[in-house]
């Protein structure tokens, strides 16, 4: 079997953008995969387009030797548009490989070690009202797991954020949602590095402890020394990881006790081989897999087969709940795709990643680039959104 043909398929859908890929073979069999790297999907398309000539004729069931030579294939190995762009090829080269076989993603990783993957439930909220509402409705629909993601500065029309004022609102905000929901369902936050250490520590001393379970990403990640010096002001679990691009990047945070979840993200990483990797490590050090994954069903579906192969995973992040439909799985795009059980999704037992995408729709729209907000602060500088 030999790789014919690498297809790129950038779409908008839902609230933003996803890259898709697909690896055709001589033998029939073709994969999908994606690229995790949102907003910059023509910087992917571009590093594909490099890839694409030495793809052509591989045996596509050679994923680790493929891995290899894409990543060391160049002098400037490594960093998140290459690694995204090899996290999308090497997904779909999984997909081939287990429907060239006959058996699910999982079987290729060591086979199935759970029936079914629970996930958190990612709650977007603006105002009091909003969160506490969404809440409600997620956790009458047995979702016990939240992960919180503040944009109370879509409050304003001038995109706005001040931390100082945010860390004030949301810790107000949040201790009135435990005191509504009681001390079982587990609650974390994504502050998507919009503080400093040192505004991190205000945030979560102005809550009651018991408060959270988890804060995710606080702070930027570059630089492991800032994330140490907070973890020796504060006690809550930390949730690192959505944004590394490989293995190492992964390795001073797990050796070192840093973070204490690990949100690997499947189509930034390095695809599931570099994913059952970080795994591995994590395991050695009693650290849980928290998979991010904000994109599509193909995502999911790489997670789902992820998570069933490997013991030590907390939760699956879902952003299509019961609570917020940002639309990320349209069934136009997808008519083949995961589908959740409650909270949580069922192992599948189909061949490959068991995922379809109509590349003949994707074709007949045109491909608009999404940017990400912009936030600055009163002052007129620019930080993080």
């Amino acid at each position: 079997m030999k790789i014919t043909a690498v297809k790129t398929f950038p779409i908008n859908i839902g609230f933003g953008s996803q890259l898709i890929i697909k690896v055709e073979t001589d033998a029939g069999f073709y994969g999908w995969g994606a690229s995790g790297l949102s907003g910059r999907e023509l910087a992917v398309i571009g590093a594909i387009d490099h890839f694409r000539p030495n793809l052509i004729g591989k045996d596509p069931r050679q994923i680790g030797a493929i891995w290899q030579d894409l990543y060391r294939g160049q002098y400037f190995e490594g960093g998140r548009v290459l690694t995204a762009a090899i996290s999308a090829i090497d997904i779909a080269l999984y997909d081939i490989k287990g429907k060239s076989l006959g058996v699910p993603v999982y079987e290729l990783l060591g086979g199935r070690q759970r029936n079914h993957v629970d996930c958190f439930a990612s709650l977007r909220f603006t105002t009091e009202e909003e969160l506490i509402s969404r809440a409600q409705v997620l956790i009458k629909e047995g979702w016990n797991v939240l992960r919180l993601a503040p944009a109370e500065y879509e409050e304003n029309s001038q995109a706005v954020f001040e931390p100082r004022e945010s860390i004030g609102k949301i810790s107000k905000w949040i201790t009135k949602l435990r005191e509504v929901i009681g001390p079982d369902p587990v609650i974390g936050i994504d502050y998507h590095h919009r503080l400093s250490a040192a505004e991190t520590f205000s945030f979560l001393s102005k809550m009651p402890h018991g408060t959270l379970d988890f804060i995710e990403e606080p702070i930027r990640d570059e630089t492991p020394e800032a994330y140490e010096s907070l973890r020796k002001m504060v006690d809550i679990p930390f949730a690192i990881g959505e944004e590394f691009a490989s293995k190492w990047q992964f390795l001073p945070y797990i050796e070192r006790g840093i973070t204490q979840f690990a949100r690997v993200d499947v189509c930034n990483v390095g695809g599931i081989t570099e994913a059952m990797k970080v795994a591995a490590m994590a395991e050695a050090h009693y650290i849980d897999l928290m998979p991010h994954n904000p994109l599509g069903p193909i995502c999911t579906a790489a997670s789902i087969h992820l998570a069933a192969a490997c013991p030590n995973v907390a939760w699956l992040e879902e952003i299509n709940t019961p609570a917020e439909q940002p639309g990320t799985n349209a069934a136009e795009f997808y008519p083949t795709q995961p589908k959740l059980d409650g909270a949580k999704y069922i192992i599948p037992n189909v061949p490959g990643l068991g995922v379809e995408f109509n590349e003949e729709l994707a074709l007949s729209k045109k491909f608009i680039p999404v940017e990400t907000p912009r936030l600055k602060k009163r002052d007129g500088s620019y930080t993080n959104w």
